[in-house]
């Protein structure tokens, strides 16, 4: 009962901080018409600072962030905090070169921190590599220190005496059981599945505790990590390396010479088995990038109704809606993890297995 209570609480403490954050920024733009567009693309965007809270004083709205390291190659390397773009305000030199934080874009200026636009208002500045240490890469090695935590917390109850599992352990053994059991064993050879248990299991928490992640509206949380397509660009690419590097003889026989095929039909076949090594990590990278971006985009288009509709009676609506959708995406986050996991096993499976004929 007492979980229950604390799951409520949590829920309402998510729906206020999400209505707050839509407010600010409807507040920011007050001389204008409130733009759910533009709110809904800053936070499900990456930024360089890491967003804590915002609050009014004296009659002006405050921010307080985490600023993250800008690491910058463009004629040297420039390493600085931020901070030194006092959120996009100021103009930072380094050397000869000034730069501008320009929604959430680095560009190099002129001292006045211009930006250029040509006929179809695309920005003409320059940018220089951009290998800074954003939210969504803080967020990222914050995932990989509760991964690390959980595991090793959970790993020194097996040194001892066999006891009954408790605390960390017995969170993390039902779900490395299931994801042997229902996921590698289920679509690999017993005999080769083991070899490829880590990887899988790596795949799985690192995906599910960053979907978590992102669903907490308040700091540490909020980053879209894994509605980033370079994120998920990274994890297919990893899941078709190791799928084609771990092929059988069998595998490559049966993509570019299929055995008691005709000849013509073996060559439009081949062709066809090649494209597919390519369109199966797409769809990996494809299918986690669109479902996670796409819950946070309808959660927050729901708050959006309030101020759009300029009335709090819609939130009578919204927001009841909102939290069914945060719900849902509770059950997407593990669903999501679950599979990407099971499609990676499964094409593992299908290209270590030996087939004779």
């Amino acid at each position: 009962m007492q979980n229950i209570r604390l799951i409520i609480v949590l829920i309402g403490f998510w729906a206020f901080t999400q209505t707050t954050f839509a407010a600010n920024t409807a507040g920011q733009s007050s001389e204008n018409e409130f733009d759910p567009m533009e709110m809904i693309m800053h936070h499900i965007a990456d930024a360089h600072e890491w967003h804590v809270i915002s609050y009014k004083s004296d009659g002006e709205e405050r921010h307080i962030t985490l600023p993250l390291p800008v690491i910058l190659i463009d004629d040297g390397l420039h390493v600085f905090m931020s901070s030194a773009f006092h959120h996009g305000e100021e103009v930072v030199q380094k050397g000869q070169s000034y730069y501008k934080l320009y929604h959430g874009k680095i560009y190099k200026t002129d001292a006045a921190g211009s930006i250029k636009y040509d006929e179809h208002h695309e920005i003409l500045n320059e940018k220089p590599i951009d290998l800074s240490i954003t939210r969504n890469v803080a967020s990222m090695w914050l995932s990989i220190v509760l991964i690390i935590w959980l595991f090793t917390t959970a790993a020194k109850r097996y040194k001892g005496a066999p006891a009954a599992p408790k605390g960390v352990q017995s969170f993390v053994e039902p779900l490395i059981l299931f994801v042997r059991d229902d996921i590698a064993y289920a679509q690999i050879e017993k005999g080769k599945a083991d070899k490829f248990l880590p990887f899988l299991l790596t795949l799985f928490f690192f995906i599910w505790i960053n979907n978590l992640i992102g669903l907490i509206p308040f700091f540490p949380g909020g980053s879209n990590l894994t509605g980033n397509i370079s994120l998920t660009m990274v994890l297919a690419l990893i899941t078709f390396l190791v799928t084609n590097f771990s092929g059988s003889k069998s595998y490559w026989g049966h993509i570019f010479w299929m055995p008691g095929v005709p000849v013509p039909i073996r060559i439009l076949l081949s062709v066809i088995e090649f494209i597919g090594l390519f369109t199966k990590p797409f769809a990996l990278m494809i299918r986690l990038l669109a479902n996670i971006t796409a819950g946070h985009i309808i959660i927050l288009s729901l708050f959006s109704l309030i101020f759009v509709m300029k009335s709090a009676y819609i939130s009578f609506v919204s927001v009841p809606m909102a939290l069914m959708m945060f719900m849902l995406e509770l059950l997407v986050a593990v669903l999501q993890a679950y599979i990407f996991t099971l499609l990676s096993a499964l094409f593992i499976g299908m290209a270590v297995h030996n087939e004779e004929h």
